[in-house]
């Protein structure tokens, strides 16, 4: 026996080895997965997906069309069938050859079939090329259907699209050639790692599968996110007041203060220096406050939108008049802070309060004619199933809404996380943003029931009025001047439902900004990065198509060219501001309690 010969043996004890350490290490987590699985919430089947009753009438619809209309399903069918058997022709000719190679792809390019052997290997590129030609199908099939109304399409589009890409081959171990050839690599390791990954989720949900988006021990809030130096120096039951510090020895006399969405937590306007708006803004001279919500638990399920303006944003603007000793301040609402800005500015109109003297509105959506993406989890099925959960709960737990929002992009906050974590056995990454989007808040009950009915599904405030703290309020009566910024790719706030309901404010002062991107990334766009334009265009009376046709695009961030609309908002310049004042003592550091509540 040669030395070459021993090295192999040596070799492959080792391998043999390692898979029975790894074999026994399922064993063992099996025993911790049997022991957790199963402790889930119950989801409501409400929550679960659309009513029975849209595939119903999608089923009726087809069948109808097509029985009158024969020729249309036939040519359809044909279609797909002819692209099916020339593939397999295709793939069973080489073979015969002995060739060991993928006939010819004119599939569309889809970045989870990125891996070199979806297209190399004859058996995996089969797998694909199938599944791309029956999703292909499904789509032109829908699209076929031409008596259902455009919502109902809407829904059926969106849906189904959920089925087609949970069904997709990479969401499979047996026909995933990245994680079986990892695998292998590891003699199983990776899977091993996988499924502790997956077991580590379920017990850290109490048994609910939750994607762990990114790495939970690489960030602290207050040590490397949301490190802007500041102070709370107001709290209530609704929120905390952070006043930042000053890093200009003059700021503009009229402060700011910025609401930011009570769905999710403020930091994303503060992750790092580098992105941070508020340091930015700090920066630019102004006096800077920010709103930091409560994360509510049962007790708050009386808590109304009425409470909001009336504890949350009314007493935040008073406090912070007293503070800085002025009659005005200048207000940012971010998306549903935005339309709760509204409707509080609608309600200082009726009671004649100018103490707001410009507001800035950040992907904020006020009309609800069209309610873009999200808008296919705004029927009743499911409105009906919220108003069912939460009057049972008192909160609309963040998991629902956590849920609904991935599910608006499952393939890259789903599926495609699942794959590396559960899959690949791949550790999260240190991804601040990622961080931020699970660390979800929850809604009160009262309130998520007003907003979901009155707001989303009747659209009262931009038509019959909406009733807020005993009085009618309508868009009409947001007359402040106003800067606008919408986001060109938003799956939240669609921009030109956001620019329709800026279009019907009273204000005569109105300023419009489209930018880039999404409804994060279009915001938090540091003029440093160089990264997203912007559209402008000073004429409000036209349609949302005819505004973007006839707008001006800008390269780089848009927060410059709020900046210089701000500014002459603002006042003249004054000493800086230290946090708090003889009245506001300052209660603690930034970013204060109520953020890291879970």
């Amino acid at each position: 026996m040669t030395t070459n010969d021993l090295e192999l043996d040596a070799s492959a004890g080792q391998n043999v080895a390692k898979l029975e350490a790894n074999l026994a290490r399922v064993e063992e987590l099996t025993q911790r997965l049997l022991k957790v699985m199963g402790q889930g919430r119950a989801v409501p089947p409400a929550l679960q997906g659309p009513s029975q009753e849209l595939y119903l009438k999608a089923a009726t619809a087809y069948m109808t069309e097509m029985a009158h209309n024969p020729a249309k399903l036939i040519e359809h069918q044909l279609a797909f069938w002819s692209k099916s058997v020339k593939h397999y022709v295709e793939a069973q000719h080489l073979l015969a050859q002995g060739k060991l190679e993928a006939p010819s792809d004119e599939t569309p390019k889809d970045r989870r079939f990125a891996h070199e052997l979806w297209d190399t290997n004859p058996y995996f590129n089969f797998i694909k090329q199938q599944y791309l030609m029956n999703a292909a199908a499904v789509q032109q099939t829908i699209e076929d259907i031409d008596t259902l109304d455009s919502t109902e399409k809407k829904r059926l589009r969106y849906f189904s699209q959920q089925i087609v890409d949970m069904i997709s081959p990479t969401n499979f171990l047996p026909t995933n050639p990245e994680a079986l050839a990892l695998a292998a690599e590891t003699e199983g390791e990776s899977l091993v790692a996988g499924l502790e990954n997956m077991i580590a989720d379920l017990e850290a949900n109490d048994g609910d599968l939750v994607v762990t988006l990114a790495d939970r021990d690489a960030f602290e809030l207050g040590q490397n996110l949301a490190t802007t130096p500041g102070s709370v120096i107001f709290r209530n039951h609704l929120f905390e007041l952070i006043q930042y510090a000053p890093t200009t020895e003059k700021v503009y006399e009229t402060p700011l203060i910025l609401f930011p969405p009570w769905i999710n937590k403020f930091y994303i306007l503060d992750l790092k220096p580098q992105n941070s708006l508020i340091k930015w803004a700090v920066a630019q001279g102004y006096t800077v406050f920010v709103v930091s919500w409560v994360n509510p638990d049962a007790g708050y399920r009386n808590t109304s939108m009425t409470d909001y303006v009336e504890d949350g944003y009314l007493t935040a603007i008073n406090e912070v008049k007293q503070i800085c000793g002025v009659k005005k301040v200048n207000a940012i609402g971010y998306c549903i802070a935005g339309t709760t800005l509204s409707l509080t500015l609608a309600l200082m109109k009726k009671r004649k309060d100018t103490s707001v003297n410009a507001a800035t509105f950040f992907t904020t959506l006020t009309d609800f004619s069209d309610r873009g993406e999200v808008g296919v989890f705004l029927d009743d099925d499911f409105v009906d199933g919220i108003e069912a959960e939460v009057t049972e709960a008192g909160i609309l737990d963040s998991f629902f809404m956590s849920r609904t929002f991935s599910f608006l992009r499952s393939n890259d906050l789903i599926y495609g996380p699942a794959i590396k974590s559960y899959m690949m056995g791949k550790a999260p990454p240190a991804f601040d943003l990622l961080y931020w989007n699970g660390d979800g808040t929850n809604l009160p009950a009262t309130m998520a029931v007003e907003y979901l009915r009155g707001l989303c599904q009747e659209d009262r405030f931009a038509k019959g009025g909406f009733e807020i703290a005993g009085e009618t309020v309508h868009l009409k009566d947001v007359t402040v001047p106003l800067c606008a910024i919408a986001c060109e790719t938003d799956h939240i706030a669609a921009w030109k439902s956001s620019y329709e309901g800026v279009r019907k404010m009273g204000s005569k002062d109105k300023t419009f900004i489209l930018s880039e991107s999404g409804h994060i990334a279009g915001i938090v766009n540091p003029p440093s990065k160089k990264k997203y334009g912007h559209y402008t265009h000073e004429e409000m009376g036209l349609t949302a198509d005819d505004w973007y046709d006839a707008a001006d695009k800008h390269d780089g961030s848009w927060w410059p060219r709020w900046d210089a609309w701000l500014s002459k908002k603002s006042g003249k310049k004054t000493d800086a501001r230290q946090p708090g004042d003889g009245t506001h003592p300052v209660l603690g550091p930034a970013p204060g309690s109520y953020v890291v509540s879970k």
